[in-house]
């Protein structure tokens, strides 16, 4: 086969490759994996945070460990902590909000793309507390001049010691500034996700749920985006 016809060939092979198309890429599927803590790699894609950077007293860990007995959920991640409305004396920061801590995972590369999706859903088994479930977006409500993206958040709160899949439709999700709702009428661009978050504050959140200082501990499976009918 001459050069010419080769160049030709291969031209129209991957022209053809770009025409055959699937169900699947016209109509994404149901749900989707957005992160899943059965490895300890996934370790890898969160930073932990807390009033401590602030001089305050709280603490917290996320770890991989051993799930549910029977092997229903072999690994799952663990938040772990604890709550403190304490601060440090030799703290120079002067700040209204203490007690409270977070999991938020590094910045995706780029962002994901959950156009298709209206819900979050999440396995999870909670100890009485009230936690946050945020997710942020590309900056475009705020200034040009401001670094932070922007941020929704929902609250997330299930009965104690037991495993249950919370689903949050995506128009559930209030949009916030620095933990405040902005009271405006916007709406979340969810093709544009950087990163998401869980959270727990020692005051605040759904009546009846656990608050003040103290331990917490949140165990987390998996989260998805899903397409409901």
């Amino acid at each position: 086969m001459s050069r010419l016809r080769a160049l030709w060939q291969a031209s129209f092979n991957a022209t053809k490759r770009a025409l055959v198309w699937s169900s699947d890429d016209l109509i994404p599927p149901s749900e989707r994996y957005i992160f899943n803590f059965n490895s300890k790699d996934e370790l890898k894609r969160w930073h932990l945070y807390s009033d401590s950077e602030y001089g305050g007293l709280s603490s917290a860990s996320l770890e991989i460990t051993d799930g549910s007995a029977g092997g229903a959920t072999p690994l799952t991640g663990v938040f772990s902590g604890n709550i403190s409305l304490d601060m440090s004396e030799e703290s120079t920061w002067r700040i209204r909000r203490y007690g409270f801590c977070g999991m938020r995972s590094k910045k995706f590369d780029g962002f994901i793309d959950l156009d298709a999706y209206d819900t979050i859903a999440m396995k999870i088994k909670g100890d009485g507390r009230c936690y946050i479930s945020t997710i942020y977006t590309e900056n475009w409500v705020n200034s040009p001049g401001q670094q932070e993206d922007n941020s929704w958040q929902a609250f997330v709160y299930i009965p104690q010691d037991r495993w249950q899949i919370l689903k949050i439709p995506l128009d559930s999700y209030l949009p916030t500034w620095r933990g405040n709702v902005i009271e405006a009428k916007l709406e979340m661009n969810p093709a544009r996700i950087m990163g998401m978050s869980l959270s727990v504050n020692a005051e605040g959140g759904v009546p009846d749920a656990k608050t003040g200082p103290g331990d917490f501990r949140l165990e987390v499976d998996w989260i998805k985006a899903l397409r409901t009918p």
